[in-house]
């Protein structure tokens, strides 16, 4: 009995001694400043489309920027001029030609010149005129219808020396027309084009100028012999002044 009642005793001090707090042992406390994370899907989806509608912005605004640069690099090709210009072989073509016809022989492309030789030499026929006045005046438009002739001839000849510098022409600047860069470019090639077709029409009309003046010479000549022709049968059947017998001489007296 006395032993149970001891190791009662000695139960209850262990007991106590457990119950009792442990000064002894060191307690680790949590830090102060601890936070914890929260995760909140709503929120972490809506940041997710903010920053991809922001996203979207920015190359918005970067495709914008490349379209207005390629705006103006095309704007710059519109306005680029085109680097050739048959301008001055154009002008001396139609220079060649002009010289042509300003060295026009003795009746010249003049209005007040023209008049005066029709009045002169191509009129009618004088009827106090001597003969030798009217083979002379005969001769001097003979003279005027080969130089006529001629004149035509020589345009002729500087219109086909124009016509390989036309070609070289035509040939860079349609390769000019097709590399046009921009619009002014292909603007000024074909003004150009049109420019070689002006020139050429220059030439055909000097043609035609000089072959109708050749012909205007000729047909003026026939007109122009056919009326001395009239006054010279009017002379020779005009009583006591036709035929004029005299003395004749077959062969020379001997001494």
């Amino acid at each position: 009995m006395t032993r149970f009642r001891s190791r009662s005793r000695a139960a209850r001090l262990a007991l106590s001694i457990l119950a009792a707090p442990l000064t002894l042992t060191p307690i680790v406390a949590p830090p102060a400043a601890a936070q914890w994370i929260v995760y909140d899907p709503t929120n972490y989806a809506q940041n997710l489309l903010t920053a991809a509608r922001a996203l979207q912005q920015i190359n918005n605004q970067i495709t914008s920027l490349q379209n207005e640069a390629t705006m103006l690099i095309n704007q710059g090709r519109n306005l680029a001029s085109l680097p050739f210009s048959s301008l001055q072989q154009l002008q001396q073509s139609v220079q060649r030609t002009q010289q042509l016809l300003q060295q026009a022989q003795r009746i010249a492309y003049d209005v007040q010149n023209i008049d005066q030789a029709f009045r002169t030499t191509y009129g009618n026929a004088s009827m106090t005129a001597s003969e030798q006045q009217l083979v002379a005046q005969a001769k001097e438009r003979w003279q005027n219808t080969v130089s006529g002739l001629q004149d035509s001839m020589r345009v002729q000849a500087g219109v086909v020396g124009n016509i390989d510098t036309n070609r070289t022409q035509m040939s860079t600047l349609v390769g000019q027309s097709q590399g046009a860069t921009g619009a002014l470019q292909a603007t000024q090639a074909g003004n150009q084009l049109l420019a070689l077709q002006a020139q050429q029409l220059a030439d055909l009309t000097a043609v035609v100028a000089a072959n109708g003046r050749a012909q205007a010479l000729q047909s003026a000549e026939q007109a122009a012999a056919t009326e001395q022709g009239r006054e010279q049968r009017r002379r020779f059947l005009t009583p006591g002044s036709g035929y004029q017998p005299g003395n004749a001489r077959m062969f020379p007296s001997g001494n």
